[in-house]
């Protein structure tokens, strides 16, 4: 069976320490050669583990790997088999060690072999008016409209259609089958597969005839070192622009509405559902399936819990949960009230009263 990943290098165990800061203990060898990453129960001679939770501190005797990355806590437990990296934060110097051993899958690379001395597949549709900087790399049946423009280093996945006068800029990957409509991107955006960008937000007038569909007039703009996950949709603005900030990073099968303005370095998890004309400030967190009605605000910091629904506007660094969303300590305080109610009034067993 094949190994769809694998490593792009080795490490030494000194080289680990020399990466994350991390101490060797004393006596351990700083030259043992580490080729992969592994949980403690699956981790073999060659393999790097880590741990920072007591919960699977049984594991730590018994595992294979050749060395861990582990809190200072735990050391004492750690057989002398194994080679110890001393380390705060665990957890954190793992996802380094793993980031420089597989840096090729920090971005979507081409499912076609192809590479930037291969620029076009023979099928794609590339329109002759459509500006590509050197370096751009597309993959069978993606199609390029006119008067796109696409930077250096942008991979264009199978499938892909990147529509009129649409601007992608440098290092980007556009995956299969994604689509970008009326849309800016800055550099280093990944866009996962199926995603759709720029489409006609939902946007209707009712009256007694039926409903009248209002244009969407506007654009998306996406700015840099966006993150976007596979079959999400962002729909393009009806009056303003669509925005999302740098450094966002939206999870799969998210949708947002026209008009939205989400802030930078935002966490929007599987599943949210945002209307329009909503306002996200920076460093948001949107748990999964949290839902927002339109034109509300929601501040810089906040953190929503999985399945809120926010109806009301909500400050600055709050954390809000429950349906309807409201500060998450008045949400736990209702729950418990509501289960002491339902305690009182259970009827004893047997009672025929």
């Amino acid at each position: 069976m094949p190994d769809f990943v694998t490593p792009n290098c080795e490490l030494t165990t000194g080289e680990i320490a020399a990466l994350t800061g991390a101490k060797l203990r004393d006596g351990d060898p700083p030259d043992r050669r580490i080729r992969n990453i592994a949980p403690l129960d699956s981790a073999a001679a060659c393999d790097l583990t880590f741990l920072d939770n007591s919960k699977y501190l049984a594991e730590l005797t018994g595992t294979r790997a050749g060395a861990c990355l582990i809190s200072p806590r735990f050391a004492a437990s750690a057989p002398r088999r194994i080679v110890v990296l001393e380390t705060m934060q665990p957890y954190a110097a793992f996802v380094s060690v793993t980031r420089k051993l597989f840096d090729a899958m920090l971005r979507p690379a081409s499912l076609f072999g192809g590479g930037a001395s291969e620029a076009s597949a023979a099928s794609a549709q590339v329109h002759p008016t459509a500006r590509l900087e050197a370096g751009v790399t597309i993959d069978p049946l993606a199609v390029i409209g006119p008067r796109a423009a696409i930077g250096a280093g942008t991979l264009i996945g199978p499938g892909a259609v990147i529509g009129p006068d649409v601007c992608i800029g440098r290092d980007c990957a556009v995956s299969a089958h994604a689509t970008v409509l009326h849309a800016l991107i800055g550099d280093r955006v990944i866009i996962h597969p199926g995603v759709r960008i720029g489409q006609d937000g939902f946007g209707f007038l009712p009256t007694p005839q039926g409903h009248q569909k209002i244009p969407q007039t506007r654009r998306v703009i996406i700015q840099d070192d966006v993150e976007i996950g596979a079959n999400t949709t962002i729909d393009r603005g009806a009056t303003r622009d669509t925005v999302i900030g740098e450094g966002t990073k939206i999870d799969n099968l998210v949708q947002i509405g026209h008009n939205c303005a989400i802030g930078r370095h935002c966490l929007i998890v599987s599943q949210v559902g945002i209307s329009g004309s909503v306002t996200v400030g920076d460093f948001t967190v949107l748990a999964g399936q949290v839902g927002v009605a339109d034109h509300i605000t929601i501040g810089a910091g906040a953190v929503l819990g999985a399945k809120a629904g926010v109806m009301s506007n909500v400050p600055a660094g709050a954390r809000w949960g429950g349906f309807p969303a409201e500060p998450a300590l008045e949400w736990k305080r209702g729950i418990a009230t509501v289960r002491r109610l339902v305690r009182r009034g259970r009827k004893p067993e047997g009672s025929d009263e």
